[in-house]
């Protein structure tokens, strides 16, 4: 009879628990850079914690002076009295809907955009690329103007589509994506073409595929910069019903008494999504600056 042979799996197994030896766990290379990065990381981190432990105090804490460090007794009356107010849920489902219509309208239009300015050679590219590229130069306060007359003259304002329709795609988005695109190599499209692929085609199998860290950082930039909005839904809304959550905050504080209580525990409910989406996509937004060569 011939013997079977362990697996080598197997047999490396049982020679480590004969031998008593274990397996050694990766442990995180230590640098001397930690020793700079988390105090920063801490010094960073001091206003999210202060938030987070101004939201379980009682007003009277809050505006004690000096103030309150730390909580004497947690209190959740300001957390009640946002998830109480009847027009929390409608200001949080429209900084959602607005942020999701914007960021993927950034993510199709801009990956369009960046491809035809990376890859497609017409007249007038050159000058064209310049001009949308200078566009990023003039400040918000210039376009606030102009911007409202339009939204008015298409019947926008005070309406989810004044605050959506001005940010369907950004010069910074093309710009991004356009980099990014420019530092995937042409041999992985030609071959495609070769075999009859329509450009179209070559964008959506091989280029997208291999652009995930732009778009995702694409994603949270565009996600952060619209849930974050205050000044262009302050001029364009009107109506409560209309608010995204960063205007119905600003309800929460009145001329001679204000809900510090409830305007924490809003913000920390407001910030929580951008921390999350900030984190997920966080190797992915590094990997996209480093790739192209946005440094600094």
């Amino acid at each position: 009879m011939t013997a079977v042979s362990a697996p080598p799996d197997a047999a490396q197994a049982a020679s480590s628990a004969r031998t008593g030896t274990r397996r050694r766990i990766p442990r995180p290379r230590f640098s001397a850079w930690h020793l700079l990065l988390a105090p920063m990381a801490l010094l960073f981190a001091v206003p999210l914690i202060w938030l987070a432990l101004s939201s379980v105090m009682s007003n009277a804490q809050i505006n004690r002076f000096p103030p309150a460090l730390w909580p004497s007794h947690p209190d959740l009356d300001g957390y009640r009295y946002v998830l109480g107010n009847a027009m929390f849920p409608r200001w949080f489902a429209n900084s959602f809907l607005v942020s999701l219509v914007t960021v993927t309208a950034n993510l199709v239009l801009g990956t369009l955009g960046g491809y035809a300015f990376a890859r497609m050679r017409f007249a007038g590219s050159r000058l064209l690329l310049g001009l949308m590229l200078a566009t990023m130069a003039i400040p918000f306060q210039l376009t606030m103007i102009p911007t409202f007359l339009v939204m008015k003259q298409l019947g926008l304002i005070d309406s989810l589509g004044a605050l959506i329709v001005p940010s369907l795609v950004t010069p910074f988005s093309v710009f991004l994506l356009r980099q990014f695109f420019l530092s995937l190599p042409r041999e992985l499209e030609e071959v495609a073409w070769i075999d009859g692929c329509s450009r179209l085609r070559v964008l959506w199998r091989i280029v997208l595929p291999l652009s995930r860290p732009a778009l995702s950082t694409v994603a949270v930039l565009t996600f952060l910069s619209t849930w974050n909005d205050l000044t262009w839904p302050l001029i364009a809304i009107n109506h409560d019903t209309q608010y995204t959550l960063q205007l119905g905050l600003t309800t929460f504080q009145g001329q001679h008494h204000t809900q510090w209580a409830a305007v924490m525990a809003g913000n920390v409910i407001t910030v929580l999504p951008v921390l999350l989406a900030f984190l997920g996509a966080q190797k992915a937004f590094i990997q996209s600056i480093t790739s192209t060569g946005l440094k600094g």
